[in-house]
């Protein structure tokens, strides 16, 4: 656990593009979880993946932390000080899923155009550890 308090972002450096961008990334994540929540055989469908009850069911699981994820890093974003700590985990978050669409993708579990979700997650993790990046550096 880290003992120093998160580095204080203003309101006007607050709402930089990049914040702006991790914003909106926010919103998708939690958009795109909610909908592996409630359809998960649909979405399963768009990614070329088995659908059955036990992949729903685990998708549906996999979708809740997306909801959770992207809902912290928005709350963080949203408050004059940006926790560092929510940021990292949030990239790593969205670096594990980029590795695991593709692993997925490369064992022909999941289509290629899935690899359009592993190259999303993985930009958005790069975006995130520029903006800790920024938040370390203000301290």
């Amino acid at each position: 656990m880290s003992a120093a308090a998160p580095a204080p972002v203003t309101r006007r450096d607050a709402r930089t593009p990049l914040v702006l961008v991790l914003v909106a990334i926010g919103w998708v994540t939690v958009a795109s979880g909610a909908a592996q929540v409630l359809a998960p055989g649909f979405v399963l469908s768009l990614l070329g993946a088995t659908d059955d009850a036990t992949t729903r069911q685990l998708f549906a699981t996999v979708g809740m932390f997306m909801v959770v994820v992207g809902g912290l890093l928005l709350t963080t974003l949203s408050r004059p000080r940006h926790d560092p700590d929510v940021v990292l985990w949030a990239a790593v978050q969205k670096a594990g899923a980029a590795v695991a669409v593709t692993v997925g993708v490369a064992r022909g579990v999941l289509d290629p155009l899935a690899l359009a979700v592993a190259a999303f997650d993985l930009v958005t993790a790069l975006l995130l550890a520029l903006h800790l990046r920024g938040l370390r550096g203000a301290r």
